[in-house]
């Protein structure tokens, strides 16, 4: 059955015929909505990156202008009233349509193919432009495929589970123009694996002998003990069986995940002379369903909530990236996982802080190094699996948590999912105690420790109590770090890592853990923390609360000159990570997909913090 479901539509037999009813969501109102704001985010990325010259009218309201060009080659204008806002500088449009005027001043809405036949085809690199346009059109019906399903929910947002919310927060990313592109995934792939949709799926399931493949493991865990926990005795039990009856030991073999569309799209197909030879062995589907989270390829065990997530290779690309998964990487997050954790159990002040480390406790990849280079280069990163510990075997009696991202939804009748807590608590209240439970952790892993973070908004979970934010959860990082070795605080604790490939580290330049630019170290925790998550909770607040921007920017400047203050000792650290300098680097995301990954994009931008750098609090 097609995705789109919006409501029952009958043909001529009397069946539901699902292709009349997605011709009625392309015609219906919400297309428009989302369709702007495709149109919104693409402007506004156009803009702040520099990527196309515009006007800024500064009236009473703001005005950017962008021109284009018709097919015959007259000029067109697209205007939208707008600010700078003080946070970065960020350029935000209001929620109106763009709008486009003709040469004879005729004005209408603007549509996605407007701005992309006039505007983003104007870029440079055709090739390029092509692939980035399909991303936006993409983006465009697979938001619109998940806006318009039926939702049935029992529950205020604010007071649902966790996993719930994992599909109920349909935003995704608030910067970036691609933000629902999946390219891969036809509109019934969407609606079968994407997270809004909440569709239950079983693992399949291949043994890889161990001389192929690569398996690394947290030393807090047995691998097989974990293997068996995950599965459960009945699974492990039939697929022992399975190897024994092609006169296979399960011993000789890693045990593995595939997710159901990576086995149909690609592995079936690329590892066929494997399959042949049986250095891998087919197993069978798990008994454990499971439910796709925000980042499309962690899926939650939906059958017992306290085992793993497990994040699996998917060669789809969404927002800037490729979701296969590198075998350096795999094996790099137990590494990165049992060094943070240890940092963090010999730190009286991190365990006071209380916040968690979800450890990527497991991970397993083929190799991919056995292979002649012109297959190598199609497997490379397609067949992985990582276990990261579950959210909800570290939450405390009255304890329930929220993706960070979803401090800024809002829900279908307009009301933010965070408005009951605002009102119980106050805006001010409930905010500067947000800050606290959420800067502290990350300027302490950078002032005391040296490791920058990569703590976006889908990387962060809330813990709170009833609304009441208690502390943190952070996660994904097994290539979320980066750091100095020479300047790290405990330097014989390094870890050591697998090292990049320089064949990855050709094709991704924006992907690396060490460095010695210790400006880098920094901007790795700003972009991702301040720039990309806080920025955006400030503006929220600031629209639907009337907490000024700078008011925001002065609580969290309060913060780190508390921590500095209580924490003197790391003072050395304060000047070289110095978040208070006028400005930050932050990785350009329209441009990665328009230009590639070949060299870094990073635009330096205004700092909010910088005002308040002498600031007494």
């Amino acid at each position: 059955m097609n995705v789109l479901e919006t409501k029952e539509i009958k043909n001529q037999a009397g069946e539901e015929d699902p292709n009349a009813s997605w011709i009625e969501t392309l015609q219906s109102a919400r297309y428009k909505d989302v369709e702007q704001r495709v149109v919104r985010q693409l402007v506004q990325a156009l803009i702040y990156e520099g990527i196309l010259p515009y006007e800024y009218a500064r009236n009473s309201t703001g005005l950017f202008s962008l021109e284009g060009r018709t097919a015959d080659g007259w000029l067109v204008q697209y205007r939208c009233p707008g600010e700078f806002k003080e946070s970065f500088g960020l350029v935000k449009l209001d929620k109106g349509p763009v709008m486009r005027v003709a040469g004879d001043n005729e004005t209408r809405p603007a549509s996605l193919h407007d701005v992309l036949a006039e505007v983003v085809s104007q870029i440079p690199q055709p090739e390029r432009v092509t692939g980035f346009m399909d991303e936006l059109e993409q983006t465009l019906l697979k938001d619109l495929q998940a806006q318009s399903q039926p939702r049935s929910a029992v529950l205020p947002a604010a007071q649902r589970d966790y996993d719930e919310l994992e599909g109920d927060i349909m935003d995704a990313h608030l910067y970036h123009p691609c933000y629902k592109s999946r390219i891969g995934f036809s509109l019934n792939d969407n609606r079968r694996y994407g997270p809004e949709f909440k569709q239950p799926l079983v693992l399949n399931w291949v043994a890889i002998h161990k001389s192929s493949g690569r398996m690394n493991h947290s030393a807090r865990i047995d691998y097989r003990t974990f293997i068996q926990q995950e599965l459960g005795e009945p699974d492990y039990k039939h697929f022992a069986s399975v190897l024994h009856q092609q006169n296979k030991h399960i011993d000789e073999y890693w045990l593995m995940p595939v997710h159901p569309w990576q086995w149909q799209e690609r592995i079936a197909s690329i590892f066929h002379p494997e399959l042949v030879k049986q250095d891998i062995v087919w197993l069978g589907a798990g008994r454990d369903s499971y439910r796709a989270q925000q980042s499309i390829r962690t899926l939650a065990n939906h059958s017992a909530k306290q085992k793993a997530y497990v994040k699996l290779s998917l060669s789809i690309t969404n927002t800037s990236t490729s979701r296969i998964l590198a075998a350096h990487t795999v094996m790099n997050g137990p590494i990165v996982t049992d060094w943070l954790q240890g940092l963090i159990d010999r730190d009286p002040y991190a365990r006071e802080l209380d916040f968690v480390i979800l450890g990527e406790v497991l991970g397993i990849s083929y190799n991919y190094d056995a292979m002649p280079d012109f297959r190598k280069s199609k497997a490379y990163g397609t067949l992985g699996a990582i276990w990261r510990e579950s959210l909800h075997s570290y939450l405390k009696q009255g304890e329930t948590a929220a993706p960070f991202n979803g401090l800024c939804h809002v829900e279908e009748g307009g009301r933010p999912l965070i408005d009951p807590w605002i009102r119980q608590h106050g805006v001010r209240s409930w905010t500067e105690q947000l800050l606290q439970v959420t800067v502290n952790p990350i300027i302490h892993m950078l002032f005391a420790h040296g490791i920058g973070m990569e703590s976006h908004a889908q990387n962060i979970m809330l813990i709170h109590k009833d609304g009441w934010p208690a502390r943190i959860a952070l996660k994904d990082f097994h290539d979320g770090v980066r750091f100095s070795p020479q300047h790290l605080a405990h330097p014989e604790h390094s870890p050591e890592l697998v090292p990049v490939p320089a064949s990855h580290a050709r094709i991704n330049r924006n992907s690396f853990i060490l460095t010695d630019d210790l400006d880098a170290v920094r901007d790795f925790s700003c972009d991702a923390f301040f720039f990309i998550c806080l920025a955006e909770l400030a503006i929220f607040l600031a629209r639907h609360y009337e907490l000024p921007e700078k008011e925001f920017w002065s609580m969290t400047a309060k913060v780190i000159r508390e921590y500095q203050m209580r924490l003197p000792q790391h003072e050395a650290r304060f000047q070289v990570f110095d978040v208070f300098a006028p400005t930050f680097q932050v990785e350009e995301l329209t441009k990665r997909r328009l230009l590639g990954d070949s060299e870094p994009r990073f635009k330096k931008v205004p700092n909010p913090l910088h005002a308040f750098r002498t600031s007494s609090c």
